[in-house]
């Protein structure tokens, strides 16, 4: 994918706002049949919250193999793909079910790319990728086939990095920067996941894009792979 067109990149900037900043401390919950612990439960704070590189100042996160780091320390989901699951499950979702961090109106993760900026004040993230589901959010949202639904359904939310650190807080309005360099969509790159195309075009373009460390050392090995399986050149006959 090239960089955004003027055509076809998101005009959300006079609309977009926060409306809930959310925040998790760690429960107990059964997984897989064990007990483990998580921060997925995050429920909406109304005072300024500071945004570090590591994520929102107060939320735990417990499972730092697939959530957190740097390249996924804010998770943002947009109200419109709140409102199409509300109508799905036909129950209101409170602010925070899904793991979110930010909730933020007007923002449709389908239609982000992968190097979009959001500005909100001082704090600026990055998105770095979507959101995969795991059991956790199956466990969390009490739907043992919520993981069918959430990839049918391609309304991931969006992992995003702190390019610059701030304090963020619920009504605060919201910027939206498309990226201008070429890149991958997060619906393709949701995709991808899982029906991965590996071939060496489509993963040079992976590694092209600012993606999340986690994939991009996933798309490293798959491109090293994928070359090792090219048939050798023949050395060519250099005459004088």
């Amino acid at each position: 994918m090239s960089a955004a067109s003027p055509e076809t990149e998101p005009r959300w900037n006079a609309s977009l706002r926060i409306l809930s900043v959310n925040v998790g401390r760690g429960r107990s919950v059964a997984r897989s049949g064990k007990p483990a612990k998580t921060g997925i439960h995050k429920l909406p704070v109304e005072e300024y919250v500071k945004v570090s590189t590591g994520g929102l100042v107060g939320d735990e996160i417990h499972d730092t193999k697939n959530h957190g780091g740097v390249d996924q320390a804010v998770y943002v989901f947009g109200a419109p793909d709140y409102e199409w699951w509300s109508t799905e499950l036909d129950r209101e979702l409170p602010p925070g079910i899904l793991g979110e961090n930010l909730t933020i109106s007007g923002l449709e993760s389908a239609r982000a790319n992968i190097g979009d900026r959001l500005r909100i004040g001082s704090t600026i993230l990055e998105v770095t990728a979507p959101r995969i589901p795991c059991v956790t959010l199956a466990t969390r949202m009490e739907d043992p086939a919520f993981l069918k639904r959430f990839r049918k359904a391609e309304r991931p939310g969006l992992y995003c990095r702190v390019i610059q650190e701030g304090e963020v807080r619920s009504g605060d309005s919201v910027e939206y920067e498309p990226y201008r360099a070429t890149t991958i969509s997060s619906t393709e790159m949701f995709q991808d996941f899982f029906e991965p195309k590996l071939d060496e075009r489509t993963l040079r373009r992976h590694l092209a894009s600012p993606i999340a460390i986690r994939s991009r050392v996933q798309k490293a090995r798959q491109l090293e792979d994928a070359l090792r399986r090219l048939p050798a050149r023949p050395f060519e006959n250099v005459t004088s």
